[in-house]
């Protein structure tokens, strides 16, 4: 049968191009065109053969033979057939099985059925050589094709290049037209505007903290046998701050008024030495919970843990209640819009964390009964609240940024995953409109 079939080995041929263009063979460290990879392939293959393509098989491995994203993308695509090894893990290493063997039993089926002249085969495993080799002894032409090797040498088995009819090298041009490297060396986000709030929380000693100094001034610094009682019209003594300024390096005593005792510095300069009621006080005050001297009342450090909260109670389980009032996607989402959304997930979201937050957090605000909620979410920043956090966690685990179940997502997916959420965010709530676009 006068026609070509395309067998590809996608983890060969993604890793090789990932080594080429990002000096590693991971895979996320790439973003693929898949539609563009797919159509290089077809019309390499024509041009190569001369021969109308049949079909081309995609083989890959996958956690428990799941199909990822990028399968479900793929196999849809016309003349495009998804063959699925599993992806295993071994000493913190990724290692498909069974796709070898998948592809040397299609390879030799199609050349026993005659069922085409030419078969091009994109892999460098030498496991393929039995295969290979049953292909032309039943008349089919064999084409090898590689990627460029990153180190100018071969990436493929000697015997399998040194077996093949003919042989070809996909160029980094030719790679560069459906492959890219990812840029991991800039900041997953935005630098984020200033939060006063926030930086009053920073800029404030730990209670701890000025109780250890005060403890370590008080023990150094000599005391005298009696302390001579105030003046009858003297001002009553002033309480020791919950929270005093550090100590400045050069041993001098801060501006303000003084408690304790007085003891001479070398430099002339008074220290300020607390008394014994001085420590007293600062002990209760190290297990007050914390106020800030400036900014709202309410402002605290809020990342992405509910375990840490050291602000206003209230709500179910302790949840504050701006928090608990605001839905999840899934509360909002009816059973039409799952589906579609399942559909746009397939065919046009790529799969890279900060696109997937983004994704996300779009149709969260689209779907709010009443905006409100975007503006009370924003104030919320850089914090995620848990249930929604965890939703949208969830959600990029559909894009293989969860490589499997047993594993978590890497961190740097996660602060991307995050950073895409709050950059969509801010700009709707910039905007005034956190519906545009619908």
């Amino acid at each position: 049968m006068d026609r070509c079939v395309v067998l590809v080995d996608a983890g060969y041929l993604l890793g090789a191009a990932a080594s080429l263009l990002a000096g590693e063979p991971a895979r996320s460290r790439i973003t693929v065109d898949h539609s563009a990879l797919i159509r290089g392939l077809r019309e390499g293959a024509e041009a190569d053969t001369a021969q109308p393509l049949l079909r081309i098989y995609w083989f890959d491995g996958a956690p428990d033979r799941v199909p990822q994203p990028e399968h479900r993308r793929l196999r849809v695509m016309p003349r495009v057939t998804v063959r699925l090894g599993a992806l295993t893990r071994s000493d913190g290493r990724w290692a498909q099985k069974g796709v070898d063997a998948a592809m040397h039993a299609e390879l030799t089926e199609l050349a026993r059925n005659r069922a085409c002249s030419d078969v091009v085969l994109v892999t460098g495993d030498g496991d393929l050589l039995p295969g290979l080799m049953s292909a032309k002894e039943h008349g089919v032409a064999v084409h090898l094709w590689a990627v460029q090797a990153a180190d100018g040498d071969y990436n493929q088995s000697e015997d399998l290049v040194a077996e093949a009819d003919e042989r070809r090298v996909l160029d980094r041009a030719w790679i560069t037209r459906a492959v890219r490297a990812k840029d991991l060396t800039g900041p997953c986000a935005p630098p984020p505007a200033p939060r006063p709030e926030i930086a009053a929380i920073l800029a404030a000693p730990l209670p701890e903290a000025a109780l250890a100094a005060a403890e370590r001034a008080s023990d150094a610094a000599p005391r005298p046998h009696a302390d001579p009682a105030p003046p009858a019209s003297a001002a009553p003594p002033v309480p020791a701050p919950a929270a005093p300024p550090a100590t400045p390096a050069d041993g001098t005593a801060p501006a303000g008024p003084a408690t304790g005792h007085q003891a001479a510095a070398p430099s002339g300069a008074s220290r300020v030495v607390p008394t014994p009621k001085d420590l007293a006080g600062l002990r209760a005050s190290a297990h007050q919970p914390a106020q800030p001297s400036t900014g709202p009342a309410n402002a605290t450090l809020r990342w992405s843990s509910d375990r840490g909260w050291i602000d206003r109670p209230g709500g179910p389980a302790g949840e504050p209640p701006e928090t608990a009032s605001l839905p999840t996607l899934a509360q909002l989402t009816s059973a039409e819009q799952r589906w579609a959304d399942r559909e746009e997930d397939i065919t046009t979201v790529g799969g890279d964390p900060f696109e997937v937050g983004q994704v996300f957090a779009r149709r969260w605000m689209e779907r709010l009964p009443e905006q409100c909620h975007v503006q009370k979410l924003s104030a919320m920043y850089p914090r995620i609240p848990h249930r929604i956090d965890g939703e949208l966690l969830r959600y990029a685990a559909r894009f293989g940024l969860l490589a499997h179940k047993d594993d978590q997502i890497d961190e740097h997916d996660r602060y991307a995953i995050r950073a895409g959420f709050w950059r969509e965010i801010d700009v709707r709530a910039a905007a005034g409109n956190p519906a545009a676009g619908e």
